[in-house]
């Protein structure tokens, strides 16, 4: 079995070792320049020598990795006499090949869990600020503290309405919980979902041993993620991508340098890991490409100036395939130098004017040697593919999904019991089951001295009523006498009148 990749001819052949393929590497250039077909030739190259590798199919066209070349007319013409030149043998061949998809659509669902995603990545996903973010991390604490999980958005949905309404007692023993941080969250979440985000947060969980098989033949599996509709959410493009760098550095243990690596990632698009993200994810990404390495990890960013990723992430790329970049503007030519000066010089030509002039299917290369020192760069023609240039044909997708071998694992999704289920258990129960109606507290006995003191109160009572009612008997007995006798005098003095 070979120890190395070819990747082209310049003076000589230009190869990437494979015992030098986990030190990370870099494939650039404008958009047309051949940067995908170099893609595709190293991911053939890295399955045919037994390593998986996973790569984010963001045009559609790396899927023609698991069909078989056989160009036409012209094309079929400058290939073979590319092949001839290079001593190569242009016979059709496929690489086997796993279909991947965050909506399920063209490849198997891919998912993770809000646990699994976490607070930082998940507040970056949200486009959360600093104190969003730390409610989060809340959120996530008490989370964990009640032992509900959290594995899908209604899960997380449900265990901020909890903590809302729990403000009070948390915010005292937490920090601030306002209303107003809680609200942001949810309608981000809410946006989130009309992306279709939700489709991302589920089980079962993709597992890393599945992106890492090796079929009947030695060859390692190429797991392409449908990247067609992803990319219209670059940020949710971004975050699950780093998710899955993160759980490869965390999962996997440490073996240095290894014959060549268990794993190779292609992040296509990878300006948009970079684009606003704020410090401290910068300082995860750092550090993930930092020590992945040790863990026999090899990640390539596929970008179109290499001026899209920061100098400290930049300078851990040892290997490196340069395609032509444009320089028309102040910005471009500042990134054409930037791109230039990042290559080993080459007494023969001027880096940076050999970038523009580059055609279609040319780069200039510089790998590592077996000292892990870059290679004087070279002006190299890429070798022709030997899969298929261009993307598979729906009824080849279909029948990729059919024979896939992950189909049963991964096509339906389980709900178990979670965060959600857990919390509208606790309000229903509190509705069926009310607390009961408490009857009054008996009233205390009194003392002997408040029982004497009534008494007392009683007897004046009743004398006063006695009073009152002997005054007046005596004023209703005068007021009758003298009405008796006003009415005894009206009546005699009628009589004597009438005599």
């Amino acid at each position: 079995m070979t120890d190395h990749i070819l990747i082209g001819l310049a003076d000589s052949e230009q190869k990437l070792l494979l015992n030098r393929a986990n030190r990370h590497g870099l494939v650039a250039g404008a958009t047309g320049t051949g940067k995908t077909i170099t893609l595709q030739i190293l991911a053939q190259g890295f399955s045919d020598a037994g390593v998986p590798v996973f790569a984010a199919d963001v045009k559609g066209d790396l899927s023609g990795i698991g069909a078989e070349g056989h160009p036409e007319g012209k094309l079929k013409e400058k290939l073979e006499a590319r092949a001839k030149l290079m001593g190569l043998d242009m016979s059709g061949r496929a690489s086997p090949v796993v279909l991947w998809d965050l909506w399920g659509q063209k490849g198997h669902p891919v998912r993770t869990t809000i646990s699994e995603m976490g607070p930082l990545l998940l507040g970056r996903l949200l486009e959360l600020n600093e104190t969003q973010e730390g409610v989060l991390n809340i959120v996530f604490h008490m989370a964990d503290k009640e032992g509900l999980l959290l594995l899908d958005l209604k899960d997380l949905r449900a265990m901020l309405t909890h903590v809302s309404e729990n403000a009070k007692e948390i915010s005292a023993r937490y920090g601030q919980v306002s209303p107003t941080s809680i609200a942001t969250i949810q309608r981000q979440l809410l946006s989130l979902e009309s992306q279709g985000a939700d489709q991302l947060f589920g089980e079962p969980i993709l597992k890393l041993s599945d992106l890492m098989r090796i079929d009947a033949n030695g060859r390692g599996m190429v797991n392409l993620l449908a990247g067609g509709k992803l990319i219209e959410s670059p940020r949710l493009y971004a975050t699950f991508l780093l998710w899955l760098m993160s759980e490869l550095f965390e999962q996997l243990p440490e073996i240095g340098d290894p014959d060549k690596p268990k794993l190779v990632f292609f992040f296509d698009e990878a300006h948009l890991l970079f684009k606003e993200a704020p410090k401290p994810l910068l300082e995860k990404i750092e550090q993930v490409v930092r020590l992945i390495r040790s863990k026999g990890v090899g990640i390539y960013f596929v970008t179109q100036n290499p001026a899209d990723i920061p100098d400290t992430v930049l300078a851990q790329l040892g290997n490196r395939i340069q395609h032509a970049l444009r320089a028309y503007t102040p910005s471009e030519q500042k990134g054409l130098k930037a791109a230039a000066q990042s290559f080993r010089a080459n007494p023969a030509f001027d880096t940076a004017t050999t970038i523009q002039e580059l055609g279609v299917g040319e780069a200039i290369v510089s790998t590592l040697d077996e000292k892990g020192t870059p290679t004087i760069t070279a002006k190299t023609m890429i070798r022709p593919p030997v899969s298929r240039m261009g993307p598979l044909k729906e009824d080849e997708i279909q029948s990729l999904l059919t024979k896939s071998e992950l189909a049963s694992a991964y096509n339906e999704t389980i709900d178990r019991l979670s965060a959600y289920e857990t919390l509208m258990g606790r309000s229903e129960q509190a509705v069926d089951d009310p607390e009961p109606i408490s009857e009054p507290a008996p009233a205390p006995k009194p003392s002997r001295e408040e029982i004497a003191a009534q008494k007392q109160k009683e007897r004046q009572a009743a004398a006063t009523t006695k009073a009152v009612t002997k005054v007046a008997t005596s004023v209703l007995a005068t007021v009758g006498a003298t009405l008796g006798r006003e009415l005894l005098r009206g009546l005699l003095g009628g009589m004597k009148k009438r005599r």
